[in-house]
Parts: C-alpha cells; structure tokens; sequence
C-alpha cells in the first residue's frame, strides 16, 4: 500500500503470491535451508545469466562470502596486507569484510554524476600492489566495466562487484553483477526484491562457488558435492564427513521461507524494473525544470534503486533547505548512502590510504541526497516532490 499524501523510501512488493509461499513453508516444517533455497539459486543464477548462485542471509554477508572465497582458492589467492580498491562511497559492509580479512583498502573518488568511480582517479591508483578492485554499483547505476577492463589491463588484477542496489541493471545488455569473478546482491527490504533479509552470489568459477558453499555453513564439507575443489574427495561414510570441517567459516545461511518469497519476488523483478525505469524518463524530466539539482548520469541501464539529488555549487539554497522543504511535504529522504566513508570514525581500524583527494565524495557528503523509486508509478509522489521543490529559492 502507498498514500498519496506521503513519498516513502521503501514499500512493500508483496501480494497473495508471497503470503502463501510461506504459508507452504509454515506447512511442510522445514524452515532451515533447503529445497526452496535450491531452487531460487536456480532461477536466479539464469536470471543473471551466471552458472551459480549462493544464497546467503544478507547481502552484508554475500559480501564477507566473496572476499573470504578470494582468501582461500589455490591460486591468487588474497594476503593479508594485499592492496584492494574501493570507491569512498558506499555501505559500510562494502568496507568490513576487506578490513576484516587483513587487507589495504585504498579509497579512491567518485565521480559526482554517475556516482560510480571516477575512472581518471581509479587508473591513477593502480600500482604494483593492487591485487583486487570492489567496484560498487550504486543506487542501480553500472559502472563503466569497458573502461575499467582498459584500465586493469593485463595487470593480475582481481574485480569483484557490491551489486546489492542494483539487482536488474545492465551494461550492454549484460547483468550487472556478473563483470567480476563474483558479485553481490541484495534483496533486503527496501531493495528491488524482498526476501524480509537476503542477498546472493553469482559466480561462473567452480572453485570459487565450492568455496562459497563450504564458507557460508561452518566451514564443513556437508553441502560440497563428492568431488569438489576445496577437500577433493568426500567420504561416503555421512557420520563421519557430515562434521568434517575444512574451513573456517561462518553460518550465514538464508531460510526456506527466504528462499520460497526469492522465487515469487524474482517473477515480478523484470515488471517492476520497467516501472522504475519509467518513473525515472518522468523524475529526469521533472528535475530539468530545477536546474540547481543534478540527478545522477544513467550508465548502461540503471535499475534506478533510488533518486539521487545533488545540489549545483552555484545554488541559491543548501542541503539542509532542501531537507525541510521535502520532509513538510511529507516526502522522505536521505543521505546519498553512506555519504563518503572514509570520513568515519570506523576508519581509523581499517589499513588504508586515500588516492589524492575525495572531492567528488566530500561534495555529494554535504550536499547530496535520495528519495525512493518504487515499483508503482509515482503520479502523486511527483506532484508532492514538484510542490516541494517550487518552495525553494530559484
């Protein structure tokens, strides 16, 4: 449900569909991981056009997945101490994982209208000992994965993808997620799907899908097949290799009902998609009647997870204006993510540096911020974000 007299972030996509998934769920008994959790992996590894697919719990730890299967496949491995780019704006759990594992986060600028690295800044960060670069696709925006192949080279240069708030983007025509050896997803409340909590990984790489399955349920060899590429060969004795344990892992393993609501929310993600690419042709054309606030630069195609509004340096107004104005028209609003990161105290456990300076990132941090999209088309919410907005200066 949505009123007309309010513009929330986040709605809910549910219908009858979703409800009595999990009453089927609630029925059969089995609410630890199983079939359903199967099969959804199933769909959504075509759905991205990936051989494999891993549920786990969130998308924070789709993310902690990745980074640990990095630290543990046979050759290229990551080492502690190993230089990783990341962008400087994005969800802490971009962050964690990297700082978790011993790595060197490097944080490099983003490019204030995409939103995504700026490309000029990221091939200046390269050097010698950069083994892997995270690239984040924010706010359903690709990043421009042709350049970053020109840039990386021949260099032995590993490339993940946070793809959590863009689930259903493309760039030339291919699934965002899927241009690094393994990418994440989200479908957390607010985010394209929902499963309540939930993310995934894709992937293409056997090992590293081994290793994902062994990492996200304790580290043991239960859920590998008999031949796999983390202890080679399973015993056939299921009392003795049912606790085996290979790994040091996590259980970060999603529910049945999770999975069961994944297979009826990914039947609809292509539908909604198109109403939220819809409804962002009529906020980029509303938002040319305010030239003061610049929307972000669609790359590829966006899955417009949300609007983003940054305000132009020349504006006869500042962030907090703007804020008041949309929240007495009752519309929500916030922070551009987490604004730039490496402002945050946290930081200062993390190894790092930062690539010259954060400009781009310091200004969206200041004076930048986003208002929901959603699955439904937002006749009303416009009307009530162009009131808003004709109450600021002009």
């Amino acid at each position: 449900m949505h009123s007309d007299k309010r513009y929330q972030l986040a709605s809910t996509t549910w219908d009858e569909a979703e409800y009595a998934a999990m009453q089927s769920v609630i029925e059969s008994g089995m609410f630890t991981m199983g079939e359903r959790v199967a099969r959804f992996e199933r769909e959504f590894a075509a759905y991205a056009g990936s051989r494999y697919a891993v549920m786990a719990s969130s998308g924070s730890a789709a993310n902690l997945l990745m980074v640990a299967a990095l630290c543990y496949r046979k050759e290229g491995r990551l080492e502690r101490g190993d230089e990783v780019i990341v962008p400087a704006v994005s969800w802490s759990t971009t962050y964690y994982p990297l700082y978790q594992y011993g790595l060197k986060l490097k944080f490099v600028d983003i490019d204030r209208d995409t939103l995504n690295y700026d490309l000029d800044r990221l091939a200046e960060a390269l050097t010698d000992r950069t083994r892997l670069i995270m690239a984040v696709n924010l706010l359903g925006n690709a990043n421009d994965f042709g350049r970053i192949r020109e840039i990386v080279g021949s260099r032995p240069i590993t490339l993940i993808e946070d793809n959590c708030e863009s689930m259903g983007a493309l760039y030339q025509g291919r699934q965002t997620g899927t241009f690094g050896v393994m990418g994440s997803y989200s479908s957390f409340f607010s985010h394209h799907i929902s499963t309540m909590e939930g993310g995934l990984v894709v992937t293409d790489d056997e090992e590293l899908y081994h290793l994902l399955l062994c990492l996200r349920a304790h580290g043991w060899t239960r859920n590998l097949p008999k031949f796999n590429h983390v202890c080679g060969e399973k015993s056939d004795d299921p009392f003795r290799e049912s606790f085996r344990f290979v790994l040091p892992g996590y259980n970060v393993r999603p529910l049945e009902l999770s999975g069961a609501l994944g297979s009826e929310q990914l039947k609809k993600l292509p539908g909604m998609i198109e109403v939220r690419r819809a409804n962002a042709e009529r906020f980029l054309a509303l938002l040319r009647d305010y030239p003061y606030l610049r929307p972000q630069r669609e790359v590829g195609q966006s899955s417009w997870f949300g609007f983003s509004m940054v305000i132009a340096p020349e504006a006869p107004f500042d962030r907090d204006a703007l804020v008041a104005a949309l929240t007495a028209h009752g519309i929500e609003c916030r922070p551009i993510v987490a604004g730039n990161f490496a402002k945050n105290e946290v930081v200062s456990w993390f190894d790092h540096e930062i690539q010259g300076e954060l400009q781009n990132a310091d200004w969206i941090d200041r004076h930048g911020l986003f208002i929901g999209n959603h699955h439904y088309p937002l006749d009303a919410e416009f009307d009530l974000l162009r009131r808003a907005l004709d109450t600021l200066p002009r």
